[in-house]
C-alpha cells in the first residue's frame, strides 16, 4: 500500500500548500496559477479567495486521510473504496484534460490560464503522479479485498 501512502503524502502537501497560498497573499495566488482576478480580489480585501482556497485545502486534506485509510495507516473511513476510486478519477481527469480544456474553452479565465502554460503543464503532471498513485493503491486495495473474500468463501 505504498502507493496510497505516497498519494496521501502528496495530497497533504497540496493541502498545506493551499493554506500557505492564503497566507502568502496575492503574489502567491499569481505564482500558483489562481489567476489575476483572484489575486486582485485578495488585494482588495475580499475574503472570497481565502474561502475558496481554504475549501480546496480542506477537500485535499480529507482526500489525504482517505489515502492513509486505504493504506491502513489510520482507521478505515466510511465508503473507502468508492471514495478512493472517485478521487483517482478526479486527479487523473484533471491531469489529462486540463490543458485541452484551457486551450479550447472560450472564456477570459481560460485564456489567462493558457497564458501560463508552464504552470498548467507542471500542475497537470503533478495531478497525474498523484492520480496514478491513487490508481495503483486503490487497485491493490480492491484486488486484496477480492482475494480475501474468495479465500473466506473457499473455507466455507
Amino acid at each position: 500500500m505504498r502507493s496510497l501512502k505516497l498519494a496521501g503524502t502528496l495530497t497533504a502537501i497540496a493541502a498545506v500548500t493551499h493554506l500557505i497560498i492564503v497566507a502568502g497573499g496575492a503574489d502567491w495566488y499569481r505564482f500558483f496559477g489562481a489567476g489575476e482576478q483572484m489575486a486582485q480580489m485578495q488585494e482588495q480585501g475580499s475574503s472570497y479567495p481565502a474561502i475558496i482556497t481554504s475549501i480546496i485545502a480542506s477537500i485535499l486534506a480529507i482526500w489525504s486521510l482517505y489515502a492513509f485509510s486505504g493504506a491502513q495507516s489510520i482507521r478505515t473511513l466510511p465508503l473507502l473504496k468508492p471514495i478512493l476510486s472517485i478521487i483517482t478519477l478526479i486527479f487523473l481527469t484533471r491531469g489529462l484534460f486540463a490543458i485541452p480544456v484551457v486551450l479550447f474553452a472560450d472564456s477570459p479565465y481560460m485564456a489567462e490560464l493558457a497564458g501560463n502554460m508552464s504552470f498548467m503543464l507542471i500542475s497537470s503532471l503533478i495531478c497525474l503522479v498523484i492520480g496514478f498513485s491513487y490508481a495503483i493503491g486503490t487497485y491493490q486495495l480492491l484486488t486484496t479485498a477480492k482475494r480475501q473474500k474468495h479465500k473466506v468463501q473457499g473455507n466455507n
